[in-house]
């Protein structure tokens, strides 16, 4: 048996729904790595058909989210480090090149936009709104890809880092320590705002490898989530 949190808020088509609806609930935790899930059970929770159900978890299974296995059902995929290091690599160098390109183009108000965005980082920091600041904080990096016209960029490194992001979220579950990512944006926005390309290329780097230096503490803390 699993349990899903449901907002039956359904925009675009039932099969997006149904695909972004289960894959947060994985990014967030929710389903945890193991877990057995069903198409009939998803499809009853959610109110849809089973068919949109079905088109999700392939498309969750070509991302290796989920693990279909015949005749035994389907599961929530354990946490890959291999796949976590590739997803990490190409988000680094890309994000590298895409800071630097930030620094020569931003003007004001995106500056505002970034600057905001810090704001409500740490206003949800006060609070302890971890699943609110793991949005922020990709919400950060996305704005950084939209200012120098790179949006589809960002939607393919996204779903090429589900692995990545679920170690992420799992760091800030275990840990509830923010504070470093947020000194951190606060430096790359610091940097972008003086212009600074070197130090906000550095900055970044240091900034992408980050949750990777943890995950010896988090997989001896968790050894049942991951291969």
């Amino acid at each position: 048996m699993f349990n899903i949190t449901i907002n039956l808020d359904i925009k675009g088509s039932t099969r997006e729904f149904a695909y972004n609806h289960l894959k947060e609930q994985i990014i967030n935790w929710d389903l945890k790595p193991g877990t057995k899930i069903s198409e009939k059970e998803v499809a009853q929770i959610l109110e849809v058909s089973r068919t949109p159900v079905r088109e999700a978890f392939l498309q969750l299974a070509q991302e290796e989210l989920l693990t279909i296995v015949p005749q035994r059902g389907t599961i929530v995929s354990k946490i890959d480090l291999s796949l976590v290091e590739e997803g990490r690599f190409v988000r680094e160098h890309i994000e590298k090149a895409v800071v630097r390109e930030v620094c020569a183009t931003i003007n004001e108000n995106q500056l505002f936009q970034l600057e905001t965005n810090l704001t409500m980082q740490e206003l949800c920091l006060e609070k302890g709104s971890h699943n609110r600041l793991f949005q922020l904080d990709e919400e950060f990096h996305q704005l950084l890809f939209e200012i120098c016209n790179k949006k589809r960029t960002w939607n393919n490194v996204r779903r090429m880092n589900s692995h990545f992001d679920r170690l992420r979220m799992l760091r800030l579950v275990e840990n509830h320590d923010f504070e470093v990512v947020l000194d951190q944006h606060k430096e790359i926005f610091k940097s972008i705002s003086e212009k600074n390309p070197d130090k906000a290329e550095s900055i970044m780097e240091k900034h992408m490898k980050l949750v990777f230096v943890e995950w010896k503490e988090l997989k001896a803390k968790n050894p049942e989530y991951f291969n």
